[in-house]
């Protein structure tokens, strides 16, 4: 028998290389890019040049035309080098393209993926000050014109990738009137007028910018309306359940990184009492439990990915996934910092970085908590007869 953790050629190619672009690109600048927290462009650059900023994108528009399990690896496997580099790449694929992919139009398909498979970097413009666990609190307006175009008017926050995209999807709501079902998704590129008001500092994931935006009568034409007018909060819903599963892959791969260095340190290089601290009991009881901890999480991740993948309900599998993926890299990146002692604690070892990044995943894209109450509303569902 075979574990199912074992993939297709395809995805292991995407891994290889992922693995190699870590090494050469990514390593080199990590320190750098977290102390002046921003990306280098030349990565971003590299990814797309790389293919990985395509990976479910038709061959026709550019991409590789791979899978989404193919995405979700590379989300995992760059997450154990840079968790900012991760998730700059999953919301580009788990979101923006999805969405473009999904919802779009021929004409929208046909002059976005082109740009977002090669050089554009996307964002995916949701939350608000007051829409955040609460999505649909939506303030930002969308003032359809004589001429069949709309105005957008108003601002959002927490944006990841806000300050380099160049190509956003928005979420607005059109008739107020009617709440949720007034919300309209929208193309919108930054040269109509989005503007950059503020860059987030951060705990972790500094080198990810986290964006504020404001759209001061920001025209948009009739025909980059994603989808179907008024069902904006579908394709939220819809693009949020399959973006827990990226969020997942960044922090199961996040743990790994974390263990991998802090137990080649205890095994290799610290030594008390004579040996090697992996030698003693105490620490090998304790790694041991991470590994497990670390194996489960990744199985959760990879079964919502391949029920997706399959066309299931996903759903409650998604919600597993993060919430178990962030608790587990919470708590591998803390153990990894006390493995290394004293060395763990300076920011001369990546572990401290990863503990830093590991506390996001409980916030975005879903808290724990939204997360505990999604599983729990679907356990209801499930076993209630009435």
């Amino acid at each position: 028998m075979t574990s199912i953790l074992e993939f297709d050629e395809d995805v292991e190619m995407f891994r290889s290389v992922v693995s190699r672009f870590n090494a050469e690109v990514v390593a080199p600048q990590v320190e750098k890019m977290d102390e002046e927290e921003h990306i280098d462009p030349s990565i971003i650059s590299a990814l797309f040049e790389t293919g990985l900023m395509a990976v479910e994108t038709p061959e026709e528009y550019g991409g590789a035309g791979a899978s989404f399990t193919a995405a979700v690896a590379i989300v995992e496997e760059l997450a154990k080098c840079d968790p900012s580099v991760s998730v700059l790449n999953d919301v580009h694929n788990t979101l923006v393209n999805t969405c473009v992919r999904k919802w779009g139009s021929d004409y929208i398909k046909e002059t976005y993926l082109p740009q977002l498979s090669t050089d554009k970097l996307g964002a995916f413009a949701l939350s608000e000050p007051s829409a955040g666990s609460d999505a649909f609190a939506l303030r930002t307006r969308a003032r359809k014109m004589s001429d069949g175009d709309f105005v957008i008017e108003g601002g959002k926050m927490w944006i990841t990738n806000g300050a380099e995209a160049e190509i956003f999807v928005v979420f607005a709501n059109a008739e107020p009137e009617k709440g949720y079902r007034g919300i309209t998704a929208f193309v919108v590129e930054k040269s109509w007028g989005v503007k950059v008001v503020k860059k987030e500092k951060k705990l972790g994931i500094r080198a990810s910018s986290t964006a504020v935006l404001a759209f001061d009568e920001v025209r948009v034409p009739k025909q980059n309306v994603l989808g179907i007018y008024g069902q904006g909060y579908k394709i939220a819903i819809e693009c949020l359940n399959e973006g827990r599963i990226g969020i997942a892959a960044q922090m199961t791969g996040l743990a790994q990184g974390a263990f991998d260095r802090a137990v080649s340190y205890v095994f290799n290089d610290r030594q008390q009492f004579g040996k090697y601290v992996g030698e003693f009991q105490g620490m090998q009881f304790q790694i041991a439990q991470i590994a497990s901890e670390i194996e489960a999480a990744r199985l959760l991740l990879y079964n919502a990915a391949r029920i997706k993948e399959a066309g299931g309900e996903f759903v409650k599998e998604a919600a597993m996934a993060k919430l178990i993926g962030s608790q587990v890299a919470e708590k591998t990146a803390s153990k990894a910092v006390e493995w290394m002692g004293g060395v763990g604690f300076t920011r001369d070892e990546t572990v401290e970085k990863f503990y830093r990044d590991a506390k996001i995943g409980a916030i975005y894209e879903g808290t724990s908590n939204i997360q505990l109450q999604t599983i729990a509303r679907l356990i209801q569902k499930q076993y209630t007869l009435r």
